[in-house]
C-alpha cells in the first residue's frame, strides 16, 4: 500500500494560484493511477482531477476545466495539482488518492489526509 501526504495548501484571493503536492512513500506510485478530490464543508467529497499512471491520460471535473492542471513526477513519486484562477467555490480540504478509476474518477485504495483551500472573494 502506498501513504500519501499532500502541501501546498493556504488561503488566496480569488484570481490567484495555488499548486499543491501529494508525496508518496511504500509502493511506488507509478503502480497507480492518481487522483485528487476535494470536500466543501457540508457537501460531499468530489472528484477534481485524475490522471493514468504514466501520465498519459488526465480526466477533469467540469467545474475546473481549463483552470487546474494534474501532473505527476515518478521518479519523485509526487503528484501536483496547479490551480490557477481560484474562485472562492473552490474552497475545500484536497485530497490525494491513488489507485482510482481513471475513467470515472470514482474509488481508490489509499487516501492522504488532506490539506485546505481557502479561496477568499
Amino acid at each position: 500500500q502506498v501513504q500519501l501526504v499532500e502541501s501546498g495548501g493556504g488561503l488566496v484571493q480569488a484570481g490567484g494560484s495555488l499548486r499543491l503536492s501529494c508525496a508518496a512513500s511504500g509502493r511506488t506510485i507509478s503502480d497507480y493511477h492518481m487522483g485528487w478530490f476535494r470536500q466543501a464543508p457540508g457537501k460531499e467529497r468530489e472528484p477534481v482531477a485524475g490522471i493514468s499512471w504514466n501520465g498519459a491520460l488526465t480526466n477533469y471535473a467540469d467545474s475546473v476545466k481549463g483552470r487546474f492542471t494534474i501532473s505527476r513526477d515518478n521518479t519523485k513519486r509526487t503528484v501536483y495539482l496547479r490551480m490557477n484562477n481560484l474562485k472562492p467555490e473552490d474552497t475545500a480540504v484536497y485530497y490525494c488518492a491513488a489507485g482510482i478509476n481513471i475513467a470515472t474518477m470514482t474509488s481508490a485504495d489509499s487516501w492522504g489526509q488532506g490539506t485546505q483551500v481557502t479561496v477568499s472573494s
